[in-house]
Formats: structure tokens, sequence, C-alpha cells
């Protein structure tokens, strides 16, 4: 697996440029808001997303101002929904760091959150980028649906394969398929190819995603986090999909039942663990996720053999394989 300053290469400079545009956009006059955006900047992650919308934006045509505009887009609103999930789900930490709630309480996290959301929309309208304002608009509000699409469904623990991926698609998946395709629309690319990147996108987000549900069923001491969050929370991944599709109604009764009531019970939780594992649950989502994997390196043939065209692919892999 290729590491990531080797990934970075191709648009080394444009990340370290990205970041200063990003730092000024999260700037504020007044002292307790940028007390607090410049903790946000300082306990930013990998810089995934950026580095999705450099890298689209190389593969399409060529880095410009409206391209690092597009990117610092894409982390404002999606640092203001990080700051709003932290409130909703009482979140104590975000990346090893505390969260804002943590740290400065529900209401001014809630505040700060609306603030990352109109500095985002500010950036794109002061700038007539009103295309790139659509594209990232579309994808929050489809992040939107597929957390309540989610929550929905965790009720009732009805969920087939078909709304799973609805919700993925639009949970996860959207913000990838955003950020590739409003990095190529920043190039002034045709809408054949923002069209493409978008699917690109969208594929590795699938991917992502099954990946994650996986994770859940692993031995905690080789991802080096807990596992079986998702059974405590509800949440209907594709390994237990597979396992409840795969049980005749009475033991699938009893597995919803232990999802549904007993979700706190740590031996409760390692005996669906069992079980999907049993099932061959894991191997169907690795195959699956795998099967999303060629999609999204499909989208890619016929491109240019550039080296921002291999970067993108070693982010796929790299997002793909990483340990947690």
């Amino acid at each position: 697996m290729a590491e990531l300053d080797q990934i970075k290469k191709p648009i080394k400079n444009e990340l370290k440029h990205f970041e200063q545009v990003f730092r000024d956009a999260m700037r504020s006059r007044i002292p307790l808001l940028d007390k607090v955006t410049q903790y946000l900047v300082k306990s930013k992650g990998k810089q995934m997303r950026p580095m999705f919308v450099l890298l689209s934006a190389q593969v399409a045509g060529s880095v410009n101002e409206s391209t690092y505009r597009a990117a610092t887009l894409i982390e404002l609103l999606h640092t203001a929904t990080l700051v709003h999930d932290d409130v909703v789900d009482d979140s104590n930490e975000r990346r090893g760091f505390f969260s804002i709630n943590a740290l400065w309480k529900n209401k001014i996290a809630v505040l700060v959150g609306d603030y990352l959301l109109s500095q985002g929309m500010l950036l794109a309208l002061n700038n007539d980028d009103f295309a790139l304002l659509k594209i990232v608009s579309g994808a929050v509000k489809e992040m939107s649906e597929g957390e309540l699409l989610q929550i929905e469904k965790a009720r009732r623990l009805d969920v087939q394969e078909d709304i799973y991926f609805e919700i993925i698609r639009k949970k996860t998946a959207s913000l990838i398929a955003s950020c590739c395709a409003v990095g190529a629309a920043s190039t002034g690319a045709d809408e054949q190819m923002i069209q493409r990147m978008r699917d690109f996108g969208t594929y590795v987000g699938i991917a992502f995603q099954i990946k994650d549900d996986i994770f859940d069923f692993e031995d905690s001491r080789v991802i080096g986090k807990p596992t079986g969050i998702d059974i405590k929370e509800r949440k209907m991944t594709l390994p237990l999909i597979y396992l409840l599709n795969n049980s005749n109604w009475g033991e699938k009764r009893k597995i919803i039942n232990l999802v549904k009531n007993h979700n706190s019970e740590p031996d409760k939780v390692r005996l669906v663990i069992e079980k999907v594992r049993a099932s061959g649950g894991i191997n169907y989502a690795e195959n699956m996720m795998n099967d999303y994997i060629q999609k999204a390196l499909d989208t890619l043939s016929g491109l240019p053999e550039t080296p921002a065209l291999l970067s993108l692919k070693m982010l796929v892999d790299y997002s793909i394989n990483r340990k947690n």
C-alpha cells in the first residue's frame, strides 16, 4: 500500500496553498469563534477530501484558484456537519481530539457549525462559483437524507440490500463523489467528465463504507479500536444483512431481537459478531467491496496515465486498505 507522502507528491505544493486558503476562510474577528475555528484547523485529519478534489482537478485539467475554493468549500461544509454530528451523537471525541461540544458545550458547537456552513456558501457566492456550490450543497442534502433514512430503518431493523446501498450512497459516497465532481468542475471540464469523476467518487465511497462495516466485525486488537459499535447503535451493515438474509425465520427473529433489545450487553454483541463471521457475511462484503473498487478503477480507464491519475488510484487503495 502506498504511503500518503507518495500519494501527495503531484499535489504537494497545491496542498500547502489549500491549507492557507482554508485557514483564511476559517478566521473570524470574534475572539471566541476564532479560538474554536483555529482549534478545528489544528485537529484536522489526513486531508483525504482535499486530496480527492486536487487530484481530480489535475486529472480533468489543471488546478487553479477555483479549485482551492472548491476544496475549501468541501472542508467547511463537511467540518460543519461533523461538528453538528458530535452534538447529535453526544460525542466527546473526534480523531483523538476533544470535540467542540466537549470543550465549549452544545450551544457554541451548533453556532460554530452554522458559521462554517455560511462561510462555505459565502466563499462560493462571493466568487460566483455557483456550479461548485450546487454540487457541494447537493452532497450535504444527500448526507442528511442518508442519516435520517438510517435512523428511520434502525427503529424497525427491516433493511434490505437495496435500502442499505441507498443509505450509504447518500450518507458516505455522496461526499467523496462531490469531491471528485467539484475538482473536475473547477477546471472548466465538460459535463461528461464531471459525471465521470462523480461516478468514480460514488464507487469509491461505497467501497469505503463497506470496509467500515467490515471493521465492526474484526478483531479489535488488530484494528486498534472497539468492535460491535454498529450493532450497539442498531445500524444494519452489509455483513449483518447477509446473515439475516441467509437465516431461517426463527434464527432471523433471534438475531433481530439481540440487535434490537440486547445491544448494550457485550456477550450478546459478541454472539452476533460470531454468527456474522460464521455465516460468510464478511467474505460476502469483501467481495462486494472489491467489485466497487473495480468499478471505480474502470471509470478512470482511457484517461492519460499522468502522475495525478496514478496518485488517485493509489488514494483509492489507501482508503480501502487502511487498518482503522
